[in-house]
């Protein structure tokens, strides 16, 4: 065997090797991704709801925080539960030299709701990859599958190494 036979055959082998790599790698990835594509997608809504809770856990932490220099406040100063418990119970003030604010229960409400509507506003969908959406589609998701299957097969039957029969 002369060495440009040699060298010819040695550079043919690394070719398919590195087209073996790649041809397996990209097969083995969308493979990969296509059995994945459902946990990704779980993945991104729990990613969002602790997203969701962990803004509720620092409102809840906030409103604590709040009482808690309230009831200071109420342990210095009795009075200040005089003062509170009109505003608080709906009773008219004690003191008649004294302008509380007057609301009723339909201002209360509406109020509420405005509210309420804004905690929904706020409230939205995860953000899934556009991507991530078109694979979960049971036919992409499928295609992708048995495309993925047939480049496994064809990267192990056109690159598989070539051994000479001894004659």
């Amino acid at each position: 065997m002369s060495c440009r036979t040699f060298s010819t055959m040695r550079k043919q082998n690394i070719l398919r090797t590195v087209l073996f790599v790649v041809f397996f790698s990209v097969a083995s990835a969308s493979l990969t991704l296509a059995i994945l594509c459902k946990d990704l997608e779980r993945y991104y809504h729990n990613k969002a709801a602790l997203r969701f809770s962990e803004e509720k856990l620092a409102k809840l932490k906030s409103l604590n925080k709040d009482y808690d220099i309230l009831l200071s406040q109420v342990a210095a100063d009795p009075n200040l539960v005089g003062r509170l418990g009109p505003a608080t119970l709906g009773r008219e003030p004690s003191k008649a030299d004294t302008v509380y604010p007057k609301a009723h229960a339909e201002q209360l409400a509406a109020a509420k709701k405005a509210l309420a509507a804004e905690q929904v506003k706020k409230v939205k969908e995860p953000e899934i990859p556009k991507w991530l959406e078109r694979c979960n589609e049971r036919g992409k998701r499928i295609g992708l599958f048995i495309a993925s299957g047939i480049l496994i097969i064809i990267s192990f039957v056109c690159f598989n190494p070539v051994f000479k029969k001894d004659e």
